[in-house]
């Protein structure tokens, strides 16, 4: 990969006298038949014999590509937070329509599906899901404004370290949360959601893809724990726990104690598994990589649950009380349901390497 370089090849080459001449010798080769997207084609490009010109130095096409690539993982990371929000607000629609079976609360028969307390269990997750999503994305792409445009070099370092930091998480983070919102999405229509015409299938599809997107999550796992984790010499993880920290304290200090408990605890987890993760990095990187994922997801709900928690905090003053509440309940939600699951996780993340080792492809096939 070191030694590969970036090029540009035209449609249509231009002539010494700047005018179009002819068509350059690139064409497809075959359409991508893919799961999902079909809106989308994408193909196999074949450039034999095409003139291109050189996008920065020989050698440098990779480099390059990630001044795209970068901006690239957090717009993938909106996508799969923007096709969750369809899946969730259609799977909310049709559970208001179809009228199934006699309500828990009120022994109303037929009742709507959404007065059952599962279903509404599991649309209160996807909404608390989403918007933690789309809050660890907008925090990244906040920093990565910030980074640019703040006013002291110190702001703008700081930023910096926090998009970089950030990026992998959004990405990865926020896609799996689009393809299990989607799925949920599926299982609320039932049957129903496996008959083309209802259209939930169609979200599961198209959103299984983002993942794979501008590098698989596996990838941004490894990015995380490789390189992320000791930017700034440790400082980047450091501010951000910091950060949750404060937040912390806010929450104790009020009357969503139990959400500040939910994520003390999840961030004592996180801030252990960050520490082990750096020590084996140094004497064991493939203890490390082997925990790389559990990892990525382990603090994408920590920093998730954060995101919720400032919401909470920040609708207390709101006159829409409803609203507020709404947001508060969300965070609570959150915070028993995923947040109670983070300190277990960690024992995920620091399994070490030496049984994968071990499963050799003829133990496995076995």
């Amino acid at each position: 990969m070191k030694g590969i370089s970036l090029f540009l090849a035209p449609k249509v080459l231009v002539g010494d006298d700047g005018k179009l001449g002819q068509a350059n010798a690139l064409r497809a080769g075959s359409l991508e038949h893919k799961l999902g997207i079909h809106g989308s084609p994408t193909c196999v490009m074949l450039f034999e014999g095409a003139k291109a010109e050189l996008v920065g130095g020989l050698g440098q096409g990779l480099p390059n590509m990630f001044v795209m690539m970068n901006a690239a993982r957090l717009q993938v990371g909106t996508q799969g937070t923007a096709i969750a929000e369809r899946a969730y607000q259609q799977a909310l629609y049709f559970s208001q329509d179809r009228a199934q079976g006699r309500s828990a609360w009120t022994g109303a028969y037929p009742a709507r599906l959404f007065d059952h307390p599962d279903v509404r269990r599991t649309l209160v997750l996807m909404k608390a899901h989403i918007e933690a999503a789309r809050g660890i994305c907008l925090s990244t792409a906040v920093a990565a404004d910030l980074a640019h445009a703040a006013p002291d070099e110190a702001t703008r370092t700081a930023a910096k370290l926090r998009e970089e930091l950030l990026t992998p998480i959004a990405k990865a983070w926020s896609t799996d949360v689009g393809v299990w919102v989607a799925s949920q999405g599926v299982q609320i229509h039932g049957g129903m959601g496996f008959i083309e015409e209802t259209g939930a299938a169609q979200h599961y599809r198209d959103a299984r893809i983002a993942p794979i997107y501008e590098g698989t999550n596996g990838i941004q796992a490894i990015d995380l724990v490789g390189r992320k984790l000791m930017l700034g010499e440790g400082q980047a993880v450091g501010d951000l726990m910091d950060d949750i920290r404060d937040t912390i304290d806010l929450l104790k200090a009020s009357d969503l104690k139990g959400v500040g408990l939910r994520l003390e605890a999840a961030l004592d987890a996180a801030a252990a598994a960050t520490a082990w993760l750096i020590e084996r990095r140094t004497k064991a990187m493939p203890d490390a990589l082997a925990g790389a994922t559990a990892y990525q997801k382990l603090l994408g709900d920590t920093v998730g649950g954060w995101m919720l928690a400032k919401g909470a905090l920040a609708a207390a003053g709101e006159a829409d009380t409803d609203w507020a509440e709404s947001k508060r309940a969300l965070a609570r939600v959150f915070a028993e349901a995923v947040l109670a699951q983070v300190p277990g996780a960690a024992a995920g993340v620091m399994i070490g390497a030496a049984d994968f080792e071990a499963m050799t492809p003829e133990v496995l096939g076995a």
